[in-house]
């Protein structure tokens, strides 16, 4: 029977590239994002190659929507908690409640709706594997990042006690933080200021969400004995949140 992988936030960046390598691999691929277009356009792709995709349109911070979209779902083999963003970059004093509140509520309520909703699918059957996509801002705070930061330190945290609480029930969890990825991240950051944007990777050749997804076929492909608890990823000029060589 083909194993099911459910991606979270695959409309573009890491998940889309997830989507894709998973396919390849042979799972059959339930996408979801708020992009209904996106997820079409990705279906199409998908079932072009040879491959199964089912489609979900919906916000991971709606709890309603999470469990009204995935409860009724069967099965589900491999979780990837993908959708996430960043939203501004200030100084904790002029920081905007708006990005705050998408932060949390998409990086931190998401990732728990979501994962409400489908580990007790993976109780039951004995098996499966949980992989969050987390950052290195989860444990390297950073000037203008607060609470971003927070949001990535949380997932950490989750991530780590979720291994723990799953453990006896088989259940595999791995936490990704990688380092720059070149996807829509800082375009969304910065609102839609492409010039901003851009200037986060200047001088730097970044990851992709190619070389994540590529992280996360490998990871899917260990032996059953075999778990990775917590993987950091980077571009080869980037050392942490602070050391970065620009040519």
């Amino acid at each position: 029977m083909k194993k099911q992988a459910l991606i979270t936030g695959a409309t573009s960046g890491i998940g889309r590239a997830t989507a894709l390598r998973l396919a390849s691999l042979g799972y059959g691929i339930i996408a979801t994002g708020r992009r209904a277009e996106r997820l079409e356009a990705l279906r199409a792709e998908i079932e072009a190659a040879g491959g199964t995709c089912r489609t979900l349109c919906f916000d991971v911070r709606d709890e309603q929507a999470c469990i009204a979209a995935l409860e009724p779902l069967e099965r589900i083999d491999l979780l990837v908690n993908n959708a996430g963003l960043a939203a501004g970059l200030e100084h904790i004093d002029r920081g905007s409640s708006a990005d705050w509140d998408a932060m949390i509520d998409t990086n931190v309520k998401g990732l728990l709706y979501v994962t409400r909703t489908v580990t007790p699918k993976m109780v039951a059957a004995g098996s499966g594997h949980v992989i969050n996509i987390g950052s290195i801002a989860g444990t390297e705070p950073y000037e203008n990042g607060a609470v971003y930061c927070a949001s990535k330190h949380a997932v950490h945290a989750i991530s780590q006690a979720m291994r723990a609480d799953l453990l006896q029930s088989g259940i595999k969890v791995s936490e990704i933080r990688p380092g720059m990825v070149e996807t829509e991240f800082s375009l969304v950051r910065f609102h839609g200021d492409r010039r901003r944007a851009d200037d986060t990777y200047r001088g730097v050749t970044p990851l992709t969400g190619d070389d994540i997804a590529e992280a996360i076929a490998w990871i899917v492909q260990l032996p059953a004995h075999m778990n990775v608890n917590d993987i950091v990823l980077m571009p080869s000029q980037q050392a942490g949140a602070y050391y970065t060589h620009r040519k």
